[in-house]
């Protein structure tokens, strides 16, 4: 007896096969290897397998060339903006590093410079200390006076200026020549000075209690000797009277 199509086991075993076909047709889009399905009926006696057929997947093998270029293509632009960055950075150290040896260069010279200037400063000031103090040491002639009357009155106005006391060679000569005309030795025995045992002697008519009293020191202590009676002479006037130059007779 033939079964019914309407029954619930035959309506399962068309059911099955369409999810077959649509399985199958799925496999040939997605390229599967294969597929095999199996239908049991649920509460029927008789079970339905069918096999799906196998299908075959071809793979291309050839290299896609546009895609490897473009990747080549982008490693070798990256490698050369590294190398022109590496190279820039190179020649920015490079430039910097022949700024500083140049500044230390520079800098060294005007070390060098300053210390020789200093070296030549010390040499020259050394050398004109050296010569200061030769000219120190050196031991400084005596000056030599005429043994006569111009002499004399030269050799007395020079310590009269170092001891500050005044006086001209015009004044020491007028007075010289009206005391003594001269005479270192010349020795007054008639004025009162004489009559009181103290007469007027030397060039300018000194007695002994002025000459004692207004010896400049450094000349000799006898009162014949000319330069020293000159001196004491000058003094005793200058304190009586301001100076030598304001004597005009005897005194």
């Amino acid at each position: 007896m033939p079964k019914n199509l309407n029954t619930p086991g035959h309506s399962r075993l068309t059911k099955l096969t369409k999810q077959h076909k649509i399985a199958l047709a799925g496999v040939a889009t997605l390229g599967a290897a294969a597929l095999a399905f199996s239908a049991v009926p649920s509460g029927a006696g008789t079970t339905t397998s069918d096999a799906a057929p196998t299908a075959k997947i071809a793979y291309k093998s050839e290299p896609i060339k546009g895609v490897k270029a473009s990747v080549t293509d982008q490693l070798a632009g990256a490698s050369v903006k590294t190398e022109a960055i590496q190279a820039k950075a190179d020649a920015k150290a490079k430039a910097a590093k022949a700024k500083a040896d140049a500044a230390a260069k520079k800098k060294a010279a005007a070390e060098a410079a300053a210390k020789k200037k200093a070296e030549a400063a010390r040499k020259a000031k050394k050398a004109a200390n050296r010569s200061t103090e030769r000219v120190r040491i050196q031991p400084v002639a005596a000056k030599t006076y005429a043994n006569n009357l111009n002499g004399w009155i030269d050799q007395a106005l020079s310590i009269m200026r170092q001891k500050g006391i005044p006086g001209s060679y015009n004044g020491l000569y007028k007075n010289i020549m009206r005391e003594s005309s001269g005479n270192p030795s010349a020795i007054n025995g008639w004025d009162v000075n004489a009559v009181n045992g103290t007469p007027s002697i030397g060039l300018l008519q000194v007695i002994q209690p002025t000459f004692n009293a207004y010896h400049v020191s450094g000349t000799s202590t006898n009162i014949y000797d000319p330069v020293a009676n000159i001196t004491a002479a000058a003094n005793y006037a200058a304190d009586r009277y301001g100076s030598i130059d304001n004597v005009n007779s005897a005194y």
